[in-house]
């Protein structure tokens, strides 16, 4: 099931997120409406906050390589970022909760991570490259922050009137989204 996706300025951006635990209601479908939610968008992540949740929940999927070989997919709970290493280098990324902006962004390239997978088997693992990024990215919506918030302040200030825009629902998106300050209708 595809489900909506929480616009910027939705409160539960902005909280860290809770562990769960292997009762947690409904996980697996959870789980498989997050992958469906994500690929109707056209991401390559998706973080439990950005559909309304706030728990340490979020799937990475970066799709196929250049050569056609299947990129990395995987499920990530109660992730915690355990190092990041190496030279920062910027990358132009996007959110499907802030449609329509992308900002050059610096992360550093490889990361350690501990988590548990849709199965409860923990892992820490050393990724690198592309989906280092992705988790890093994901892995801030669960500790409650955006990109917009490793932009400068004078790029945020600049990006105001586009970022109120989308709290208030006034832009278009090929997927359904849910916008904390649009006004209602009667």
């Amino acid at each position: 099931m595809k489900l909506p996706i929480v616009a910027y300025g939705d409160p539960v951006l902005k909280k860290v997120g809770a562990d769960i635990d292997k009762d947690y209601p409904a996980l697996k479908e959870l789980i498989a409406n997050m992958f469906d939610t994500m690929y109707y968008a056209n991401g390559v992540g998706l973080a439990a906050p950005q559909i309304g949740l706030p728990i340490r929940l979020f799937i990475v999927d970066t799709g196929e390589d250049e050569d056609g070989k299947p990129g990395y997919k995987k499920v990530f709970i109660n992730a915690q970022i355990l190092e990041e290493t190496g030279e920062p280098w910027s990358f132009n990324e996007g959110c499907l909760s802030i449609p329509d902006i992308r900002e050059n962004i610096m992360r550093k390239p490889n990361i350690k991570v501990n988590y548990f997978d849709e199965n409860w088997v923990e892992h820490t693992d050393d990724v690198d490259g592309m989906p280092a990024r992705v988790i890093q990215h994901e892995y801030d919506h669960i500790e409650g922050k955006l990109f917009t918030d490793k932009v400068s302040i004078l790029r945020k200030t600049m990006l105001k009137s586009k970022l109120d825009a989308i709290s208030k629902g006034n832009i278009k998106t090929d997927y359904k989204m849910k916008f904390p300050n649009k006004n209602k209708k009667r």
